[in-house]
């Protein structure tokens, strides 16, 4: 005769979520380490973080020009507790160049290098399979769905003026 594990002798006296809304926390929270991965692979290939890719993009969408710090910080993706050393490791690289204006010192503005832009350009494709294997799984229609269900619950989280409003 084979001993049973506990467990499985034990009736379960609990459910496994307190509630659905954490159950449906946790399994974004899976879903996104589980994406998450993948982007951290194809990123550290490169010495490069999400957070600073995400960065490159939004200073290639203003290039010319250049953006205050404060509002490239407002419009990452995830939140970026030292924009300052992030910034340091991309200028190191020669990737955005920073300024401060004229008529207010305070006031630091960051631009894309060609060298930034050139990096992502060679990323381009790359970053496209990257999406294609996190998500490619899923319908045009699931896809858009899932988008409409991600801003319904973000929206009552979100800055009412900031970029990412619903």
């Amino acid at each position: 005769m084979t001993d049973a594990p506990a467990s499985a002798a034990r009736p379960r006296s609990r459910r496994r979520f307190d509630s659905l809304e954490q159950e449906a926390y946790l399994h974004l929270w899976r879903a996104y380490d589980r994406l998450k991965g993948i982007e951290d692979e194809l990123f550290s290939a490169h010495g490069l973080s999400a957070q600073q890719y995400n960065a490159l993009r939004l200073l290639r969408s203003v290039h010319p020009g250049t953006m205050p710090v404060l509002v490239m910080g407002s419009r990452l993706i995830s939140r970026a507790p030292d924009m300052t050393r992030m910034l340091d490791r991309l200028e190191k690289r020669d990737w955005v160049h920073r300024e401060r204006r004229a008529e207010n010192r305070r006031v630091v503005e960051v631009g894309i290098t060609p060298a930034g832009i050139a990096l992502l350009d060679q990323l381009a494709d790359s970053v496209r399979d990257c999406h294609q294997r996190q998500l490619g799984h899923l319908s045009p229609e699931e896809l858009q769905r899932l988008v409409e269900l991600l801003n319904k619950a973000r929206a009552p989280h979100e800055d009412l003026e900031g970029p990412w409003k619903p």
